[in-house]
């Protein structure tokens, strides 16, 4: 093990339960033991994949969160007794790995519960809104601490809630730490006063102008969370732990407007003097430990930091704000190890928490502990798999069902929660598999089909593995999309697959394998109907080193427009984006967090944004477009990228011996590209 991490492996203690090292991993929704948003339940998938995380040495496993009271159907969790029974048989063979396990439970969203259209529906009619509230009550999971609107849809405002209900909840909370206590949980985790959650919309002034109280004064503000944790200790006893999700500030100028870093702003939620005080409070009211990062669902991108972020971004608060308690602090958000092991050395820190890299790979710690970091498959921060609630213009939550009911997936590992589907089955015969193409998709594909036991072939017409996600991994901050890269590249070396390089295949008929795969991928869709479009440089063009001008005109403002204006601007450059759309990347699948870092970065860079235009004419010096009210527009710039999208290019059709994975066959994202390669593979 590198000297550096060591004191990541030491151990230390909440209340009086020690834990073996620092490395927490915290929860995600989807992750859970009792299922996620469906009757609640011990869930085997949930359960394996916790077993599998404390396997391989993390210290704490906090599970994902578990409502007290289930959105779906409306069940309060301590109800459920056989759940608990089945648990209690299970604990004590996770509690061979040496982990320490604390069951999350949450109150809830309130108002940043992520509605969909068909909850509009549900809503907005009277009729429909009677007769689905035994399966889905929104008035009642979206109440909040005082009316406000959804994060996500004008259409379904949150309402007061009751005394009554918070009494209700305070109970449920007792009576269900209770339960998991008997069942041997080693203690539980109280979701949160962190990220604009229920319990935080209680404390923030913002959403809180109730006049009883459970609003106005500070002590007020935070009562609800207080009496939490006194009634658990009431009916647990002082020596069970219960830890606290818990934002240090909220990053957060008002209703969905959140404060980017290094912004100056006037803090609308709770800043770092208010959360002094509040620190100190939590602690005196029962809470044993602060789970901590920075955000509310408003300033989404400080709790589930996308690839924009910086790296430990939220270190600085959270270690500011142990210096006010006397219980352990614990950090979360895209945190480093070397850097978290040195805060922890210099007690700055007292444990490090990790969240989607156990998504990616289950093994990364015992990986790290094995000096092995090489063979860790990394993390992109893109949510395309685990949490792509995607909200742009005129929508609310733009998610695929199937999705919303399975969160805590990955898009560059298939396994992930999906064992019942994917999983490695050898093969009864083997056979020789041509691949053409070595992208990720043609990689991913050759890799399963050699875990199942056949031997395919790469032919690749360039003189190296990656294709157009060399330029996708271009940028200056896509350092983990080169790791993964690099990986994929690792994995064709380690299990000895045969690799042509500079190998174009234009006719399958000369090959000799039995079965094919093309993975050809997609080629840029061409506006050659737009008089001067030969003087645009196609994006990947731009990507792979193409220079351009100071003042850029990027057309087509989806996700690659976007970053790569984004990249523009961190180079010093000028760009403009012209989008044909209503809003800057309104596509499905880019997860809220990642989109509306982008465009608050853009309004608050002051970069020229054109939504709802179209590119007229490319000029020598510029370009033409027509506004959406039918204006013609004229843009001076140096240079002009167009990101107008792709068209798929598969080298045949698909047949019962020639299969077609990633762009090639559906132009999508990383994670269609994995998971199609890998049921391709897994079919052959």
């Amino acid at each position: 093990m590198d000297e550096k991490l060591k004191p990541l492996f030491t151990p230390w203690k909440i209340g009086n339960c020690e834990i073996k090292n620092r490395i927490v991993m915290t929860s995600m929704g989807g992750t859970d033991l009792f299922g996620w948003m469906e009757k609640n339940h011990f869930d085997k998938e949930g359960a394996n994949f916790i077993m599998e995380v404390a396997r391989n040495h993390a210290g704490l496993v906090l599970p994902g969160c578990q409502p007290v009271y289930n959105p779906m159907f409306g069940q309060w969790l301590y109800k459920n007794d056989k759940m608990y029974r089945d648990l209690k048989k299970w604990m004590p063979e996770f509690h061979k790995t040496g982990a320490k396990l604390f069951v999350q439970l949450t109150a809830g969203f309130g108002r940043s519960f992520t509605v969909s259209q068909m909850m509009e529906t549900l809503y907005t009619n009277k009729v429909l809104r009677v007769l689905s509230k035994p399966v889905m009550d929104l008035d009642k999971i979206t109440a909040s601490a005082s009316p406000s609107p959804n994060r996500w849809s004008d259409k379904v405002p949150s309402r007061e809630m009751s005394r009554e209900e918070i009494h209700e909840f305070v109970i449920a909370f007792a009576k269900t730490a209770k339960k998991l206590q008997a069942a041997g949980v080693d203690g539980v985790e109280i979701h949160a006063v962190h990220e604009g959650y229920l319990l935080d919309q209680f404390t923030l002034r913002y959403v809180n102008r109730r006049q009883d109280e459970y609003g106005g004064s500070f002590t007020n503000r935070y009562r609800f969370a207080a009496e939490i944790v006194r009634a658990i200790k009431k009916v647990c006893g002082e020596d069970f732990p219960v830890s606290l999700r818990y934002s240090v500030v909220s990053k957060t100028k008002g209703f969905r407007q959140g404060a980017l870093p290094g912004e100056e702003y006037e803090e609308a939620g709770r800043d770092r003097k208010e959360s002094e005080k509040a620190a100190r409070f939590l602690q005196e009211a029962g809470y044993d430990m602060l789970n901590c990062d920075n955000g509310t669902y408003d300033a989404w991108y400080w709790a589930h930091p996308p690839i924009y972020m910086p790296e430990n971004c939220n270190l600085e608060d959270v270690e500011y704000i142990k210096t006010f308690v006397d219980i352990p602090v614990v950090c979360a958000g895209r945190l480093n190890p070397e850097t978290a092991a040195a805060s922890i050395a210099a007690g700055r820190l007292d444990g490090a928490g990790f969240a989607r890299p156990f998504l990616a790979d289950r093994e990364w710690v015992t990986k790290l502990m094995e000096d092995r970091p090489e063979d860790i498959r990394p993390c992109i921060l893109c949510h395309n798999g685990c949490f792509n609630m995607c909200h742009y213009k005129g929508v609310p939550n733009d998610q695929d069902l199937m999705d919303s009911l399975h969160l805590a997936r990955c898009a560059v590992n298939a396994e992930t929660m999906q064992t019942g589907k994917h999983y490695i089955k050898k093969t009864k015969r083997s056979k020789k598999v041509a691949v053409i193409g070595g992208g990720i998709g043609g990689m991913e594909t050759a890799r399963v089909l050699k875990l199942r036991g056949h031997e395919p072939v790469i032919y690749e017409r360039s003189g190296q593995l990656g294709g157009t996600f060399i330029a996708a991994s271009a940028e200056s901050y896509k350092g983990k999309l080169r790791e993964l890269l690099a990986w994929y590249r690792r994995q064709m070396e380690q299990l000895e697959i045969e690799i042509h390089l500079n190998t174009e295949v234009k006719d399958l008929n000369g090959l000799e394998e039995e079965e094919i795969v093309v993975a050809t991928g997609s080629a840029p869709r061409i506006l050659n109907r737009v008089p001067g479009y030969e003087r645009m440089v196609e994006a990947c063009q731009y990507l792979n080193g193409t220079p351009v001008g100071q003042r850029v005109a990027v057309i087509g403002g989806g996700l690659t427009g976007s970053e790569i204006a984004y990249e523009l601007a961190l180079q010093g450059k000028e760009p403009v984006i012209v989008e044909m759309k209503d809003d800057l990347i309104s596509q499905k699948g880019v997860c809220l967090a990642n989109s509306s870092y982008l465009r608050e970065w853009f309004a608050l860079h002051k970069v020229p944004v054109y939504l709802e235009t179209t590119l007229k004419e490319v000029r020598e010096d510029g370009i033409v477009c027509t506004s959406g009210d039918g204006k013609e527009v004229e843009i001076p710039c140096d240079s002009v990228i167009s990101s107008a999208g792709y068209v798929p290019a598969p080298l045949a059709k698909e047949s019962r011996h020639v299969h077609l994975v990633g762009d090639c066959r559906q132009v999508g994202n990383l994670r269609t590209v994995i998971w199609r390669a890998y049921e391709t593979a897994m079919a052959i």
